[in-house]
């Protein structure tokens, strides 16, 4: 089958690693996430993945709350490393081969990031997760998806979330609130409209890469989009398509 994507980068958040609980990593759930992944490889499609820390640790909240700010980005690497080796764990798991590299180095669990690396471990058919963030405080894992995405010149961001799309306010409180289908980043940055931050958010429109954001939850979003399907909101650089 064919598919208008080589290589893509999904983001996800630590959030979606905890499924139903409140805190930390449900096993259950990382299988499902596993799967959904493993639908992506099976049609060849070279797959890089960023993960965020929220589930485990939250760098701004804690720093919020007294904690130095570097301190608290770093144990938010820390804790994007960890749900990198469960997710790796979990790919293995159904027979997906992976591998993790990480901005920060610590070389007895992960590879240190290296793109010629990275690079040829897509073309051996591994899924590559990027933690660790961007290695510098100060700089959300959004961020980190894009540079990376930028890196590896990924065809788009698959930027996976609890909600089907970007919505002009939140639809979990208001239910009336209004879905977009497409959009242009600069709109997306104008607006405001919460779906990264604004440095993520530039970084993708300078170097044209459309972010597509879609329900993680609903099963079998990540192959159809990767067939080519309109799910959820894509965000364009320039223009709407």
């Amino acid at each position: 089958m064919t598919t208008p994507y080589k290589r893509v980068l999904l983001k996800l958040s630590g959030e979606a690693f905890k499924g139903e609980r409140e805190y930390g990593i449900d096993p259950k759930f990382m299988v499902y996430i596993a799967n959904e992944i493993k639908q992506g490889t099976e049609l060849g499609i070279q797959i890089g993945i960023v993960i965020g820390g929220g589930n485990i640790f939250r760098g701004m909240a804690a720093a919020a709350n007294g904690m130095d700010r570097v301190t608290a980005d770093y144990s938010g690497m820390l804790a994007t490393i960890m749900n990198a080796l469960a997710l790796e764990d979990a790919l293995k798991k159904v027979g997906v081969d992976s591998r993790v590299q990480t901005s920060i180095e610590m070389r007895e669990i992960a590879e240190p990031f290296i793109l010629h690396r990275a690079l040829r471990h897509f073309e051996k058919g591994r899924v590559v997760i990027f933690a660790g963030g961007t290695g510098n405080p100060f700089f959300t894992t959004d961020t980190a998806a894009a540079l990376r995405a930028a890196e590896i010149q990924a065809d788009a961001i698959l930027k996976a979330t609890k909600v089907d799309g970007v919505y002009d306010c939140d639809p979990i409180k208001n239910p009336n609130a209004k879905k977009f289908d497409d959009l242009l980043y600069i709109d997306a940055l104008k607006n405001r409209l919460n779906v990264m931050d604004s440095t993520a958010l530039s970084l993708s429109m300078e170097n044209n890469i459309p972010t597509i954001v879609f329900s993680l939850k609903i099963q079998g979003n990540i192959k159809k989009i990767l067939q080519g399907e309109l799910i959820g909101t894509r965000i364009g650089g320039q223009e709407n398509v």
